[in-house]
């Protein structure tokens, strides 16, 4: 990164901009910070560019087909405004090196490293050919080499600024060393088998340092692309067949994704059984790379693109008369680009087909359901109140949301309608939860108070509320309802109908309330700031704070199990101030509340992401979209699954249909098999979500079998038996 030049603007969109990560032709990628401390990358569009409606009209096109791409292998879009007067889109910022950069700095990747590049890369290809695209551009510059696996970016200003049609002849988008034959001869004709070659060319370079077209100038490369026989010297033969079946010069002869995916795996894992052809020497895995841009900035095309010195000499080639006639029928307009294509993004899988016909039966649906979508935005006078905790609650059939503009609706879980809403100042927060005909929701009259109100949930009229403390939630216990007084002083339980059932002190430490296994609990520390000082658990009752046992600092909690307590232990407390950081935990603790014996299950090994338990499973959601169940009991790890859909919810797990449901945020369905991972089926992503996709969280649940989920400020319910 390098400091920002004068004229430079010091925010865009809200954004604080800290520096210059690049600069192209038509735009400037900055790394910006937003008021959270979230930092992303922006891009933003040159003047004379920004001019020029027609330029504005294809980046606003391409932001939304960039958007529909959502992936642990890509750099998901986080806002933008094309209407802006300096058009701008930002996106994760992803720390990592270049492919390009990599090999450039410590040569060609180890037969290993091939094989999780690759695996990586069909990956985010198959998310971007779900979301109906064309890459058009996948090359090492474009692919991040990242803690967890490659990012493939790029997806945005240079397809804009060519203002021909994509699908004209004589019009190329893409890098020479890395297009398919049909870019450079027939643009019009180019589909997703396209980027299945690039793909063959990137992980030719990824192993060799050298592309299999390389020449000494795009144009003598461009014919080598249709016309020449791929460079393959010093690919392993265990990669051999792969690559040379992705540069198959007919499209409808490259493998499928999901077979390259196949014969990726198929690969060795260890470096000892693959050896090159030309007797290339092999290299252990490497570790992580050093910090980099999300983002490559895009501009002009340069030579052979991939600027990089491995060492060895340009490859010559013969070229044949034809050469001329190429170039002359088609123009290099090089560049970078998505294109879209038709695409049924919603097509069941045979292993959902089958599932779904074998459970189908069993289905228990609410009456008259059928699919649908409601907004969970209500406009109203007031102050806004935003909690960032937007989603629903669930018993039997009725369904309970909380929304920006009120504090809870009934909708009716069959057909999505609202029954009724309460609340008159705008907040987004769920309702607390739902119990014995009352629907428990938060209130914030002014700025100093705030009341836990108990609603009728058929009706929706008020019943009691009661003042609470600003700063500690509201927990359903067996027995009532738990909450700190407004002076921290006490923990104070109320009955359904709202009378004081029983007070207990509060210490003079950090104290939240807490409900694990139905039982009232406080976890208490030391000090003003939670989290610095161990964990002490206790035992809450009438009058009394009993200790029950000493935690970790930063022991997370996750519920209960046969009645007794279950805690995550750290592998490290360290505070850690980073952008994207998951902090590793490495054993289960289960507390017997009657002796306080804590018992330590380790974990194969550390495992990162948001812990969710769910009928004795542990499920770690990781920001990348990785899901790994375990055992709550043994600590033993059930499966593992890297999907390719980024910001996943916790999970709904059916019994019925034995799967784990997700959503994400921009509104897409995942369903993993509970038993073993697999994936089942998976949705589209929401036309539109509204506006809110990046302010709250996704949220899923089950009211019978029918899924419910929220993305953005929208609830929408889908069928378990999948898209279609």
């Amino acid at each position: 990164m390098t400091p920002l030049n004068t004229g430079d603007p010091e925010s865009i969109g809200g954004y604080t901009l800290l520096g210059r990560l690049g600069a192209g032709g038509m735009g400037v990628v900055y790394l910006g910070v937003s008021p959270s401390g979230r930092q992303v990358a922006v891009k933003v569009v040159r003047g004379p560019y920004a001019q020029e409606e027609e330029f504005r009209t294809r980046f606003r096109q391409e932001i939304e087909a960039a958007r529909r791409v959502s992936g642990a292998f890509t750099a998901p879009v986080v806002d933008a405004d094309p209407d802006a007067d300096q058009p701008w889109m930002a996106t994760l910022y992803v720390p990592g090196l270049n492919l390009a950069e990599v090999v450039r700095k410590d040569g060609p990747l180890s037969l290993r490293e091939v094989r999780a590049l690759g695996l990586g890369l069909t990956e985010a290809l198959r998310d971007i050919r779900r979301a109906g695209l064309v890459h058009r551009d996948l090359k090492p510059g474009n692919v991040l080499m990242t803690e967890d696996g490659p990012r493939v970016i790029d997806f945005g200003i240079s397809r804009a600024a060519d203002h021909q049609s994509l699908t004209t002849t004589g019009r190329m988008i893409g890098t020479p060393p890395f297009m398919s034959p049909e870019q450079v001869s027939s643009p019009r004709d180019v589909t997703p088998a396209s980027d299945v070659f690039s793909l063959g060319s990137v992980l030719v370079f990824a192993a060799v340092g050298t592309g299999p077209f390389d020449a000494d100038s795009p144009y003598i490369t461009g014919y080598q692309v249709v016309f020449g026989t791929p460079d393959l010297d010093g690919v392993p033969e265990a990669l051999l067949a792969i690559v040379e079946r992705c540069l198959d010069k007919d499209p409808a002869a490259r493998p499928e994704l999901t077979d390259i995916h196949r014969m990726l795996r198929a690969l060795p894992e260890s470096d000892a059984i693959g050896s090159p052809r030309t007797g290339q020497s092999v290299k252990p895995l490497r570790g992580p790379t050093s910090l980099s841009a999300v983002a490559t900035p895009t501009g002009t095309a340069t030579g052979t693109g991939t600027g990089i010195d491995t060492g060895r000499r340009p490859r010559t080639r013969t070229l044949l008369t034809a050469l001329g006639a190429v170039l002359a029928v088609t123009g290099l307009c090089v560049g970078v680009g998505v294109f879209v294509f038709a695409a049924d993004t919603a097509t069941p899988t045979a292993a959902d087909t089958a599932t779904a016909t074998a459970t189908a039966q069993a289905a228990s649906l609410p009456a008259g359901w059928r699919p649908w979508q409601t907004t969970l935005h209500d406009d109203v006078k007031g102050i806004p109140l935003d909690y960032d905790s937007l989603g629903c609650v669930a018993e039997g059939s009725a369904l309970f949301c909380g929304g920006t503009g009120f504090t809870a609706a009934r909708i009716d879980a069959a057909s999505g309608r609202t029954r009724w809403r309460t609340g008159t100042r705008p907040q987004g927060v769920r309702p607390i939860g739902v119990r014995d005909g009352l629907v428990y929701v938060y209130e914030d009259p002014d700025d100093n108070t705030r009341r836990v109100v108990a609603v009728d949930a058929t009706t929706g009229q008020r019943r009691w509320q009661r003042d609470i403390s600003k700063s500690e939630d509201v927990v359903l216990y067996d027995g009532g309802l738990l909450t700190l007084s407004p002076d921290h002083a006490s923990f104070v339980a109320y009955g359904p109908s709202g009378k004081e059932l029983w007070q207990a002190p509060s210490l003079d430490e950090y104290c939240t309330p807490s409900a694990l296994g139905g039982a009232p609990y406080a976890l208490c520390s030391q000090g003003d700031e939670p989290g610095q000082a161990p964990v002490e658990l206790m035992r809450l009752g009438p009058d009394s704070l009993d200790g029950t046992a000493t935690l970790p600092r930063k022991a997370e909690a996750l519920g209960a199990v046969g009645g007794q307590p279950l805690f995550l232990a750290p592998q490290t407390a360290k505070d850690v101030y980073e952008a994207g950081y998951e902090r590793p935990y490495n054993a289960l603790l289960r507390v017997a509340p009657e002796s306080g014996q804590v018992r330590r299950t380790p974990l194969a090994r550390p495992l990162t992401g948001a812990a969710t338990l769910v009928d004795g499973v542990v499920y770690f959601v990781r920001s990348d979209g990785s899901v790994t169940a375990v055992s709550a009991d043994s600590g033993k790890r059930l499966w593992q699954r890297t999907t390719d859909m980024e910001s996943l919810s916790a999970p709904a797990v059916s019994a019925t249909y034995k799967r784990v449901y997700f959503s994400n945020r921009f509104g897409r369905l995942l369903a993993l098999d509970s038993r073993t991972g697999a994936e089942v089926w998976r949705t589209s992503a929401l036309d539109d979500p509204g506006d809110k996709v990046q302010s709250y969280p996704p949220g899923v649940l089950l009211v019978k079998d029918a899924i419910v989920a929220t993305a953005g400020d929208t609830a929408f319910s889908r069928s378990p038996d999948g898209p279609g």
